[in-house]
């Protein structure tokens, strides 16, 4: 468990066992999803933060973590979007935040559009916006599976400054130790969806308020990406990190909450 949290628990929701941290424990709801191969305790970090204002759960991606896995279950973007849904459903939370990064902003979205009336608002933290006929998604699949693989059959942080060379020690660390958690065949079925799921038109769909925050340097979203997003839900609050990446609170932690200001309570 994360040291800043107040649990780490498991719920059995949309058919799955889903494991997630909890931090704070008093404000709204948040629920935070991390991206393709950032199993919850990775974003402990951002959770303590957030946990100062918010009650938050961190959740295990299925495939990934603590949470169920294996070659039985979906890995599409569907699914995953049930299991938040199926969440939110099983804690009884009512009408909580989504604050998704990168692939977990594509899980908020489409959650979002499925049951509209379960969430209050988005956070959308750099999600990919490739898709058929789209730029590609600018990172290659090779740089998640083969650091898998090495993390499968043990890796310390020294080795996995290859993969990450701007990351802390302890941020390194926690990587190395976790990474083997994320199932292959799931991260390979996520990446794949990045070019075959377009994400943009579900956002004439979305009821919520929401924000999309994207990393000056991250080469994910460009600006023809934030007027085509724009002009489909009109009412989408743009913030920008300049001096991060894609993995914005990495890069610029502080930024990273400049950025995101009061959005989850206002």
């Amino acid at each position: 468990m994360s040291g800043g949290a107040l649990y780490g628990a498991n719920v059995f929701a949309n058919g799955i066992r889903q494991h997630y941290l909890r931090y704070g424990g008093k404000g709204p709801s948040v629920i935070l999803i991390p991206g393709i191969t950032s199993p919850a305790i990775t974003w402990g970090f951002v959770a303590e933060r957030l946990a100062e204002r918010y009650d938050v759960y961190v959740i295990d991606v299925r495939g990934r973590g603590l949470s169920s896995t294996g070659p039985d279950l979906d890995y599409g973007l569907d699914a995953m979007a049930a299991d938040i849904v199926g969440f939110a459903l099983a804690l009884g939370l009512a009408t909580p935040a989504l604050l998704g990064h990168s692939m977990g902003a594509r899980i908020a979205i489409r959650a979002a559009v499925a049951a509209p009336e379960a969430f209050s608002r988005l956070a959308l933290i750099d999600p990919p916006v490739s898709g058929p006929g789209r730029r590609a998604y600018p990172s290659k699949l090779t740089w998640y599976v083969d650091s898998i693989r090495l993390a499968l059959k043990g890796i310390d942080a020294e080795g996995m400054k290859a993969f990450c060379p701007t990351w802390t020690d302890e941020q390194l660390k926690l990587r190395a130790e976790w990474l083997h958690s994320c199932y292959e065949p799931a991260i390979v079925t996520a990446f794949e969806d990045f070019h075959k799921d377009d994400i943009f038109p579900d956002l004439p769909k979305l009821k919520q308020p929401a924000m999309l925050m994207v990393a000056g340097r991250g080469g994910v979203i460009e600006s023809v990406d934030v007027d085509e997003a724009r002009s489909l839900y009109p009412g989408l609050e743009i913030t920008r990190v300049p001096n991060a990446g894609h993995m914005i609170p990495w890069d610029d932690f502080d930024g990273f909450f400049a950025a995101l200001g009061d959005f989850l309570s206002r």
